[in-house]
């Protein structure tokens, strides 16, 4: 019995250094988007870290927290870059206060559809401006998407761009985007995400743009009577994650993120085309008044003097690059 016992005791201290062993050699990292579960970024995150598991047999644990429970994009991203948080799904939207190289892809009317952004950014133009990221701290695993944004407000129909004069619009803490939303007469009131919905509601704002996907994982709906699908610029969003977390993972472990990151962006963006299919009737459903029929010729001609100064500043060169890439 006394050798049975030991050996039952020994048997069991060998199981209990193994599961110790094993519990040292997970590691566990945090990912936050701004928006919620349910929405593309959702899919985009929740694949990313499923993936991570997989191809690293369990050995990495990715935890998601969602609808800005760690901050706003803005927040989330500077945590990124100091290392106190891994990872974040984000649109571009803050991006250049951070990696000002991005500001170009702000620009107004610059994509003339989903299937060409797509295509710019997962070229040669994209990969350039993924590199833009190492020497910032971050180490850019993949663009992904947030969508083509539109403008929603709780005033008044906007049929023609003169409509939009006046309308106080919260816009992304982007300075193309307050640049360009100045060029229509809106009166811009940058503002972090999660505080959106509440400024809305109150009145602090008329309205605000974004993707479609946003709006319905939002529920904008719910505080805004009137969009217009103004199409007025491709939204991308991006995979980061902290430059030295990401340094010193193993060859195989930098390659099984990668790979992930690109099946997410696959995942994501097929959820936007569901969401873009989708959600003009499901806001009408709700209530809301939708204006499809936009001249969309007059909105670029708008903005004839701010399309003059983002030529001065990114260079006529690049922004022609880029409209013109097939």
């Amino acid at each position: 019995m006394k050798r049975i016992g030991r050996t039952t005791l020994l048997a069991a201290s060998v199981l209990a250094l193994a599961l110790a062993s094993a519990a040292q050699a997970q590691t566990v990292m945090r990912n936050s988007i701004s928006v919620a579960q349910n929405s593309h970024q959702g899919v985009g995150v929740d694949v990313l870290a499923a993936e991570v598991e997989k191809r690293t047999n369990g050995r990495i644990i990715i935890k998601n927290f969602y609808s800005g429970s760690l901050g706003g994009e803005r927040e989330s991203i500077e945590s990124v870059q100091l290392g106190t948080q891994e990872l974040a799904g984000t649109s571009t939207g803050p991006i250049p206060n951070f990696v000002p190289a991005v500001r170009i892809l702000d620009i107004p009317f610059l994509f003339r559809d989903k299937a060409h952004a797509r295509a710019v950014l997962d070229g040669p133009i994209g990969d350039a401006l993924l590199k833009e990221f190492d020497s910032k701290g971050f180490k850019a695993l993949a663009w992904s998407e947030n969508g083509v944004r539109h403008m929603t407000n709780s005033k008044r129909p906007v049929n023609a761009p003169d409509d939009l004069k006046g309308l106080k619009m919260r816009t992304m803490e982007n300075p193309v985007h307050v640049a360009a939303y100045k060029g229509f007469g809106i009166i811009t009131t940058p503002m972090a995400f999660p505080e959106v919905f509440t400024a809305l509601q109150q009145g602090v704002v008329d309205g605000q743009e974004n993707p479609l996907s946003v709006i319905m994982a939002a529920k904008f709906e719910q505080v805004q009577k009137y969009m217009t699908l103004t199409g007025h610029v491709y939204s991308p969003a991006i995979y980061l994650m902290n430059k030295a977390t990401f340094d010193k993972l193993s060859a195989a472990d930098k390659q099984a993120f990668l790979d992930a990151a690109k099946i997410a962006s696959a995942a994501q963006r097929a959820r936007v085309d569901q969401d873009d299919a989708q959600g003009v009737a499901y806001l009408r459903s709700k209530g809301m008044t939708v204006n499809e029929n936009v001249d969309k010729q007059a909105f670029v001609a708008k903005l004839a003097p701010v399309f003059a100064q983002f030529e001065k500043d990114f260079g006529k060169d690049k922004i022609d690059a880029i409209r013109n890439y097939k």
